[in-house]
């Protein structure tokens, strides 16, 4: 384990138009929110072309951004390269695509020192002396998260002009992505749409909600039936058009049809009958397929379904044969 007290990043920003200094951070840097880049730069923690300035500054195509974000004192082991097999859907010298594991941290955290088995260190090694380096050490930009739990497709920057381009294409919403869940009960439509406002939990901050949220914001989901699971379980393709954290979870579980397996928004019992009979242990949940721009042409990319998914789904299929 080592003390980590600061951490410094120099880069040149790749634009098409002005945009805000702290929009433009707090989307290349997802673990960071608007409010804590405008706090870093309150902080004089953020310079562009080596001048301090003020979190309404709109940067330039070409500017040189200097970040030094300073810590708490924090037990974390280091990123490492680790090997492992990825499931690997595609590579070129700009770009990684992974059909990422449910199980599988995408960085090191804190909380979990022991575990340095995340995709950062897994692409570490296989990315060796073929990404970005930051200070002199090689990184991958992860442009985009999901929930832990949820396995998925990601996209991984291999050099900072396609994290710019895949930042920007990210923040513009000009991406479509379609999910597959699991939720409990059987759907009697055969599309449905799913438009609220979603927030924090008054009650709870680890918790997204529909019911009076904190600083709500609208979302959009809309969804469609593909299979019925024993009858009690349905198989739906999801696509948002808001990103909203928790946001298929949560409109799922407000209309009462929540995703199975959900630690958070769905019954401990139910979800432990499920583990045992389905050997599903985490949210069915799974992010399956992108279409954008890539290379001034249309792109689609799908990971198909892990194990735990794919056999109940294979199983129910059977089950209507016989």
């Amino acid at each position: 384990m080592i003390i980590i007290n600061k951490m410094k990043y120099n880069f040149c920003t790749f634009l098409e138009k002005p945009q805000r200094v702290d929009i433009y951070i707090s989307a290349l840097f997802s673990d960071y929110s608007r409010s804590y880049v405008q706090k870093m730069v309150d902080r004089w923690q953020v310079s562009v072309n080596w001048i301090q300035i003020n979190k309404n500054l709109k940067i330039k195509n070409k500017d040189e951004i200097n970040i030094e974000i300073k810590l708490e004192s924090l037990d974390i082991i280091p990123e490492k390269p680790e090997k492992w097999n990825l499931d690997i859907i595609y590579e070129d010298n700009e770009l990684i695509v992974i059909n990422k594991e449910a199980w599988v941290n995408v960085h090191p955290v804190p909380w979990e020192w022991w575990n340095s088995w995340t995709l950062v260190n897994f692409l570490l090694e296989h990315c060796k002396n073929k990404l970005p380096s930051i200070w002199w050490v090689e990184r991958p930009w992860i442009v985009h998260r999901l929930d832990k739990n949820t396995s998925w497709l990601i996209m991984v920057a291999k050099s900072d002009k396609m994290m710019n381009y895949l930042s920007e294409t990210f923040k513009e919403r000009n991406i479509d992505k379609y999910y597959i869940a699991i939720v409990t009960w059987t759907l009697k439509d055969k599309k449905i749409t799913i438009e609220s406002y979603i927030g924090r939990d008054p009650n709870d901050r680890q918790k997204m909600t529909t019911q009076n949220p904190v600083n709500p914001k609208i979302a959009v989901t809309h969804a469609e039936l593909l299979w019925i699971i024993d009858n009690n379980f349905s198989v739906l393709k999801v696509k948002i058009e808001t990103w909203r954290t928790h946001q298929i979870r949560v409109h799922m579980a407000s209309i009462w049809f929540p995703i199975i397996g959900d630690p958070v928004y769905w019954n401990k019992r139910v979800n432990k009958e499920v583990a045992t009979k389905y050997q599903i242990k985490r949210q069915a949940l799974h992010a399956y397929e992108v279409f954008f721009n890539l290379y001034w042409k249309k792109t689609h990319f799908k990971a198909e379904l892990k194990e735990d998914m794919k056999k109940l789904i294979e199983k129910i299929e059977i089950n209507k044969e016989e």
